[in-house]
């Protein structure tokens, strides 16, 4: 039996971490071959007197500061720190089917795959929640392949993932440079390397996405804006769809200034505008989910807020970045990360 290290980064937490930790723990893999390992980027606020309680009360589950604060930080210390052969992700906004782990498992040891996961499906809450759930779970939105898996198959990418512990032992771990995106960069490796990374949609889960025009916004720019430390890192991890929202948005701009001398630029630009509001019209029209009006319109606004924000976030990264090209920090090896991690937990 595969011993299972669940590995969850977190920071001020307090509203869903009990809840993410309650169906890892009711998961039906043999609990003796499951350990747990909050890596907490040093929350101020009560997530950590929550995590001591469910801690005493059961000894699978272990915390470890988080210096960094951020994801990939938290990630690496957890890997480091964890004593299984086989490493399980979990984000602090997922609630887990009771076979999630044990699914992963058999699929890990009957495929030979380097990471396989399940579709990422949001949760809303709400009238904007719910919005931006149906925006994340069209194409038109998202493009991600794993998104809409509806049978096993080979991707790009999966939504958190499970591993064998030595894929990390080849590829090295988490970049701690990337803010966002680093799963997409550790997938990228682990594929290169020859790896294979497999989606299936019997590993359920429900992710809360974001519940606000603003927190959605925010998220949007800054996975556009390290978005382009990926593509310096790695050109061929990028796909067609990555570039579309930016040299719209640019393209706008460009026309918007050319219009001041040259009107029938400004005109053009007015026409592209139209079009984009048209199209994402109709998606809107068209989604099942939207019955009403309001509905529609939210939709929309959240469709419009991912592409645009994601291309602001793109076009500022290019000039935060621009000194960054040709710069490929590797990672440290698991070894290394070792022994940071003794630093923190002892």
């Amino acid at each position: 039996m595969s011993f299972v290290s669940v590995v969850i980064p977190m920071r001020n937490e307090e509203a869903w971490i009990a809840r993410c930790l309650g169906t890892v723990l009711a998961q039906d893999y043999p609990r003796e071959s499951v350990e747990i390992l909050v890596a907490d980027g040093m929350s101020t606020d009560g997530s950590r007197r929550l995590l001591a309680e469910m801690a005493g009360s059961d000894p699978r589950i272990r915390v470890i500061d988080n210096p960094g604060l951020i994801v990939p930080t938290g990630l690496n210390l957890a890997i480091a720190a964890a004593r299984g052969d086989i490493i399980a992700r979990i984000d602090a906004h997922t609630i887990l089917e009771p076979d999630y782990l044990r699914i992963g498992v058999e699929l890990l040891g009957r495929s030979g795959a380097a990471n396989v996961g399940g579709p990422m499906v949001c949760r809303g809450g709400g009238p904007v929640g719910d919005a931006i759930a149906r925006a994340m779970h069209s194409r038109f939105g998202i493009g991600a392949a794993f998104h809409f898996a509806k049978a096993e198959s080979e991707c790009d990418t999966v939504y958190m993932g499970m591993w064998p512990r030595e894929v990390f032992e080849k590829v090295g771990l988490f970049d701690t440079e990337l803010v966002r995106n680093q799963d997409d960069e550790l997938s990228y490796r682990i594929r290169k390397f020859g790896g294979r990374i497999l989606v299936t949609p019997t590993m359920k889960s429900l992710y809360q996405n974001r519940e606000s025009w603003k927190d959605l916004g925010r998220q949007f720019y800054q996975y556009g804006e390290w978005k382009v430390r990926v593509l310096q890192k790695h050109s061929r991890q990028m796909s067609v769809r990555h570039f579309v929202p930016p040299a719209f948005q640019l393209g706008l701009i460009g026309a918007a200034g050319l219009g001041l001398v040259w009107p029938a630029a400004g005109w053009l630009a007015f026409a592209a505008v139209a079009l984009y509001a048209a199209v994402l019209a109709l998606v809107a029209a068209l989604n099942r989910e939207t019955v009403t009006s309001g509905e529609r319109a939210r939709l929309w606004l959240a469709l419009v807020i991912i592409h645009q924000c994601w291309a602001a976030g793109f076009l500022v990264g290019l000039l935060r970045f621009a000194g960054r090209w040709g710069k490929r920090e590797t990672q440290p090896p698991l070894l290394a990360a070792r022994t940071t991690a003794r630093a923190w937990t002892e």
